[in-house]
């Protein structure tokens, strides 16, 4: 007996509608390059828009991102930068809402938060987090909930969690304005 997809038969009508999740992803210094190729998988699922790899971030080819993207790779768009501040700022003359993933002070928690689409995502090295330089060019700062003793995520994983909220609330956003 073949298999129907669940997306297929229970939920495609909710996404039919949307053919690019408008997201982008800057990685600035990722050191891991499993990290790099889960945000390319995790991008492809969700249909971002593009993945900016800056600094250190390693950028395809390389066997250790094919391993994890599963040749999403090769789907999503994505450029590489050694310092993504002219990206950034061209993000922000096109009326992108830049978000920095980072636990601060002034972050808004991500389920309260209320993006302006389209939205760039800024997540920064595994230990060392996003360069100063980097977080004064943010218009939003987003921390993910811990209610745990650990306070971090791996940042593979922080993105998935933060890129299926945005294409949750983008969904809803599209759906109401139907």
């Amino acid at each position: 007996m073949e298999r129907t997809p669940f997306l297929a038969t229970h939920a495609a009508a909710s996404y039919e509608h949307i053919k690019t999740l408008p997201v982008a992803v800057v990685l600035d210094n990722v050191r891991s390059m499993y990290n790099v190729g889960s945000f390319f998988r995790t991008g492809d699922a969700a249909a971002i828009e593009k993945i900016v790899l800056s600094g250190i971030t390693a950028k395809p080819p390389k066997k250790e991102i094919t391993k994890t993207a599963l040749g999403a790779e090769d789907r999503l768009p994505w450029e590489h930068t050694w310092d993504p501040s002219a990206i950034l700022k061209r993000f922000a003359q096109q009326y992108w809402e830049i978000a920095a993933i980072e636990t601060s002070p002034r972050s808004v928690d991500l389920f309260d938060w209320r993006p302006r689409f389209p939205v760039c995502l800024l997540f920064g090295h595994e230990v060392d987090g996003i360069q100063p330089h980097l977080l004064e060019m943010a218009d939003t700062f987003v921390r993910i909930p811990m209610l745990g003793h650990k306070h971090s995520l791996n940042v593979a994983t922080a993105g998935g969690v933060v890129i299926y909220e945005l294409l949750r609330k983008y969904r809803a956003l599209i759906e109401a304005s139907a």
